[in-house]
């Protein structure tokens, strides 16, 4: 296959990527309409100033999600994807893009099902962007394997063992997906000598998290998943208990 047939392969599957995309978008934002957003009661849940409610996140991030499936969308359409997707179903399927698409679908589920509810927010993510990046990175099918063994077993450990929401402020799925997480930390800095890319995956798997839980609970005033989890507990104690005290006396 030469460039150009790799090329419009690209833009085929980028129409139909920005189909899937567009419809989720839409769907999460009809969803996030339920959320009180002007004050307003709705379905028993009170609302209060804007700036703190719960909605402005998801409405953030499905708006730019929409508006950047439109943009996919349009650039597919300029690069005559979309005419190859609708005449020939051009989708360019092979055994390896059923392989990727199957690992990240399964480390997606772990994450949105098991993990997101009950485990604290910055390891879970944390293992997640890890195991993405190691997998994913330079097309290893061996990584996107190790990759995915790791978040599933995170997730399918955190809703075995803990499936009510009762038991979700325990922290027995906290200290599994952290040893996952430093396992497969250690095994990307292995790598790491010849591939340096792969030195700063630790560093942007606990920043990224850490700074955008933080900002959710302590400038965004919003719930954050799993309040009760293992750092975020302790962050949210020393902020009240030991932070804030210094500019509020």
């Amino acid at each position: 296959m030469d460039k150009i047939d790799e090329t419009l392969v690209m833009r085929t599957r980028d129409f139909w990527a920005a189909i899937v995309l567009i419809t989720v978008s839409v769907f999460f934002l009809w969803k996030t309409l339920d959320i009180p957003l002007w004050g307003e009661n709705r379905a028993g849940v009170s609302g209060s100033d804007w700036y703190n409610s719960a909605a402005i996140v998801p409405l953030f991030i499905f708006c730019g999600l929409l508006v950047l499936s439109f943009v996919l969308l349009a650039n597919s359409i300029r690069s005559g994807g979309a005419q190859n997707a609708l005449t020939a179903l051009g989708i360019g399927w092979d055994k390896s893009e059923a392989y990727r698409a199957t690992t990240i679908g399964l480390i997606l589920l772990a994450y949105v099902v098991g993990l997101v509810p009950r485990v604290d927010f910055i390891l879970c993510s944390g293992l997640l962007i890890t195991a993405l990046t190691y997998g994913y990175y330079g097309g290893h099918a061996r990584r996107a394997l190790v990759a995915c063994i790791a978040v599933v077993s995170a997730g399918v450990f955190a809703f075995a063992v803990f499936p009510a929401q009762a038991e979700w402020n325990a922290h027995g799925d906290d200290w599994f997906t952290l040893a996952l997480w430093v396992s497969l930390s250690l095994v990307v800095l292995t790598k790491a000598a010849s591939e340096r890319v792969l030195r700063f995956v630790p560093v942007v798997a606990i920043l990224a998290p850490l700074i955008l839980v933080c900002a959710m609970a302590f400038i965004f005033r919003q719930n954050v998943p799993a309040r009760g989890g293992l750092i975020f507990k302790q962050i949210e104690y020393h902020y009240y208990v030991t932070l804030r005290p210094l500019w509020k006396d």
